[in-house]
């Protein structure tokens, strides 16, 4: 139940207006596309005794340190989106009261599922959410829910990171607005330009579509394979030891032959790839949503597997090299293509390797031993919108994949093969 409203004054630097950023913009789009504001957060049980007090002294360092919590967007009459950001303020946190006999837990639950399905107003609402839950006036956790279009989960880190230090150095990165007016300068309009001159080049070598055309296969339409392989895992371990390649090169090499034996004839393995683009030393610090399409085009017919992890990381660091550019100019060379062409270039599937850190060390247990314990589980889904999606997820000890398949481009039974494939060319490789 909700017993109070606290509210919270703030002031910081990066006051201003002007355009969406270009990660913005993606994120906008992503949103308007699937009707949801994409909240990251949720549910922190707090055991070490802090208060409320606690918790509005740090709703107030996240708005005043970071200009993206500070910012609403506005919409003008010709649909243009425009940001600004703003040097003061006043938040809310609020406070609910788990009444007696009740779990905290679940009341915290249903508050943060709540503010999930309710998107924020992004004209009048600041992007930050937050909240704690009572039992008998104290604390037992905390709710906090972020609308996408001010952090990716990249800033997210970077927040969480200053909140635990003991004393965050100023915080100097650019704001959104900042960042808006950089990607407008001459060196990052050549960027673009780049960029542009690499994705034409790859999308007039390849097929429109890399899927086909849609066959009704019946239901369900579109699955969830959650997947998970120690096989893998051990492979890939001796393949970065023996050849200095990186797990995701390895990962990409195999899922790209998976494909092809799975459905051959299909020429080169074409995906978007999600680029976190912190990479860059400029943007190392950036909360505000960096995230943007890279394209990969990786060709493993006739190759050696060693070959084939040869091209995964040229293909693999072309696609992050070009994930920095104006959307505008991409959805020009878009519909250039769909001139030239007849169709726009049909890019619905889409990689995402969320892993990081560094190779794991090879071990002496055998992969071929451990292909037993792969495991699988397929469920059905709500439409997914990609005809294929691979997310990577960061797990010890085991390769695990959600992959979500639209059956009407790739069969149930191909996806599974794919799979093995994967597995298989991973273990081959090592």
């Amino acid at each position: 139940m909700l017993v109070d409203r606290v509210v919270v004054p703030f002031e910081g630097r990066g006051a201003g207006t002007g355009p969406l950023a270009w990660g913005q913009q993606q994120v906008w789009e992503a949103m308007l596309d699937i009707g949801s504001s994409l909240p990251m957060g949720g549910v922190v049980a707090v055991e070490d005794g802090r208060t409320v007090d606690d918790f509005v002294r740090e709703l107030r360092f996240h708005m005043s340190r970071y200009p993206s919590m500070r910012t609403l967007l506005r919409f003008g009459d010709d649909g243009a989106v425009t940001q600004e950001v703003f040097g003061s303020g006043e938040a809310v946190l609020e406070i609910h009261e788990a009444a007696d006999g009740a779990d905290p837990g679940a009341v915290a639950e249903a508050l943060a599922a709540q503010w999930r399905e309710r998107k924020f107003e992004y004209d009048t609402e600041w992007p930050l959410r937050m909240g704690v839950v009572r039992r008998g006036g104290t604390v037992t956790h905390v709710v906090a829910l972020m609308c996408h279009i001010a952090a990716d989960l990249g800033g997210v880190e970077v927040m969480m990171r200053d909140l635990a230090a003991a004393d965050p150095a100023p915080y100097t990165a650019l704001s959104p607005v900042e960042l808006a007016q950089a990607q407008r300068e001459p060196a990052m309009l050549r960027h673009t330009a780049a960029a542009m001159r690499y994705w034409e080049n790859q999308l007039r070598s390849v097929p429109v579509s890399l899927l086909g055309d849609a066959v009704d296969r019946g239901d369900p339409t579109f699955c969830r394979i959650y997947w998970e392989s120690r096989a893998l895992y051990l492979a890939s371990a001796r393949v970065c030891a023996r050849v200095g390649a990186d797990p995701a090169w390895v990962l990409l090499a195999a899922i790209a032959t998976g494909l092809d034996k799975a459905v051959p004839g299909r020429g080169p393995f074409v995906a978007l790839g999600i680029i976190g683009n912190r990479f860059r030393p400029a943007l190392r610090e950036v909360v505000s949503p960096l995230t943007q399409d890279g394209l990969c085009v990786l060709d493993v017919a006739g190759t050696t597997p060693d070959e084939a992890i040869a091209r995964a990381r040229t293909a693999s660091m072309s696609a992050s090299k070009y994930a920095y550019y104006d959307p505008a100019a991409r959805e020009e060379l878009f519909e250039r293509l769909a001139r030239d062409r007849g169709a726009r270039p049909d890019l619905r599937v889409l990689y995402n390797d969320r892993r990081f850190g560094p190779p794991p060390a090879p071990s002496d247990e055998d992969p071929r031993e451990a292909l037993p314990l792969t495991t699988r589980t397929v469920e059905p889904a709500t439409f997914l919108g990609p005809k294929l999606m691979f997310h990577v997820e960061e797990v010890p000890d085991v390769v695990r994949m959600i992959v979500e398949v639209d059956t009407r481009y790739l069969s149930l039974p191909a996806a599974q093969r794919l799979l093995d494939e994967a597995e298989a060319f991973g273990v081959a490789a090592a």
